[in-house]
């Protein structure tokens, strides 16, 4: 946390899955950018929180990108975590390259689909 927060970045954490699905599911759309999602926590594991988030009514707290946070690095944990709706995994412990390299990637990937959605939308209007 405390290297993220030193480059700027402004981070929330709660104590388990429940309390994040809980967060996410309360804050205005929009609050946050990224979940950085342990995959071993209490009450509720990463998986299952996940599942619960990408299951909300509201499409863009549903859509948030969530990346997976696990000392589990094998291929079958990776295809877990892509399964259970994540859209990046990086394993424990953490290499904060790696992890920012990850992080930019997966909102990089989510503004290119953000854009795309947008554009595509812009010309339906404009053939209507």
């Amino acid at each position: 946390m405390t290297v993220l927060e030193e480059t700027g970045i402004v981070i929330e954490r709660v104590e388990d899955g429940i309390q994040c699905v809980n967060r996410v599911a309360q804050m205005s759309p929009g609050t946050y950018d990224l979940i950085l999602m342990d995959i071993q926590m209490p009450n509720m594991d990463g998986y299952k929180a996940t599942r619960c988030i990408r299951r909300l009514d509201d499409k863009k707290k549903a859509e948030i990108p969530i990346i997976a946070m696990t000392a589990n690095a094998f291929a079958e944990d990776r295809k877990k975590a892509f399964d259970a709706g994540m859209n990046g995994h990086i394993a424990k412990p953490i290499d904060i390259e790696k992890l920012g390299a990850v992080i930019l990637s997966v909102l990089n990937k989510q503004e290119n689909l953000q854009n795309g959605k947008n554009n595509s939308m812009n010309a339906n209007r404009l053939r209507s």
